[in-house]
């Protein structure tokens, strides 16, 4: 098989870890993150309302479009996208592709009383306890990279923290894994991370595998209100949209406007 695009943002995020976790043991992270205050799952609450919950995105750049915020006030984002009513914000932190940092979201964290999921590439179990620490109230585990067993004991690690898991999955296969792994929270991509191609349709295609009980987030490739209508009758509990706010002027009007106000 050709080494794809999520293939090479893992292995670098590997030999990323190898590094800073020779420089602060996961001993060290783990103790500091058990010792704090046990979250409450404010994510998978806020997903829980009545009608579509908005997960709101921070991103600089990305794999598939390059720079998307040169400028990237990301304090002033946010604070922008919890006034507009967002139900929660996604932080990117991968820092060679996306230009994220977890300076972003330690800092985002501390500015916003809405839950804030840390958008990496979890290959080991050290970024869930750092994402404890840095204020995370969620973390990003992807099917694509994480065996059914894997995502798993990792969602058992957040549990002991009282963070939430966003378990990713792109098709059937998938979505089976995380549902036999225990995940409370399924989002389906629309954009397959292999090749970075959209299909707004996955999110349809899959609906009917996720049982009652368990959250359903549509991600990626959401533009206008039609394509919230159409998850809305599809019973989609929450829509992660990252690309369209983040090029939008003014991100509250555009939010608004997908929220149907």
């Amino acid at each position: 098989m050709s080494k794809t695009i999520l293939n090479e943002i893992a292995d670098n995020t590997r030999q990323r870890y190898g590094k800073i976790i020779s420089e602060k043991p996961l001993e060290e992270v783990k103790a500091r993150a058990l010792a704090m205050p046990k979250g409450d799952f404010s994510f998978e609450k806020a997903l829980k309302k009545n009608g579509v919950s908005f997960i709101c995105e921070i991103k600089k750049a990305s794999p598939s479009k390059g720079l998307i915020s040169p400028d990237f006030p990301y304090l002033e984002i946010a604070r922008e996208y919890e006034a507009a009513g967002a139900d929660c914000i996604s932080c990117l932190t991968e820092p060679k592709w996306f230009l994220g940092s977890d300076e972003y979201l330690r800092e985002i964290a501390r500015e916003v009383s809405i839950p804030v999921l840390r958008k990496d590439f979890t290959v080991c179990e050290y970024q869930l306890y750092e994402a404890k620490c840095l204020g995370a109230a969620a973390v990003l585990l992807i099917c694509a990279l994480l065996d059914t067993n894997t995502i798993r004991e990792y969602i058992g690690i957040c549990d002991s923290l009282g963070i939430s898991a966003l378990v990713e999955a792109h098709d059937e296969e998938e979505i089976s894994s995380a549902l036999s792994a225990g995940a409370r929270v399924i989002g389906v991509n629309n954009r397959n991370l292999h090749d970075f191609t959209v299909d707004v349709n996955n999110s349809t295609r899959y609906r009917e595998l996720i049982p009652a009980g368990v959250a359903f987030v549509s991600e990626s490739g959401i533009k206008e209100r039609r394509d919230i209508e159409v998850l809305e009758n599809n019973k989609t509990d929450a829509v992660l949209i990252g690309e369209t706010l983040m090029r939008a002027r003014d991100k509250a009007k555009v939010l608004k406007e997908l929220k149907g106000e």
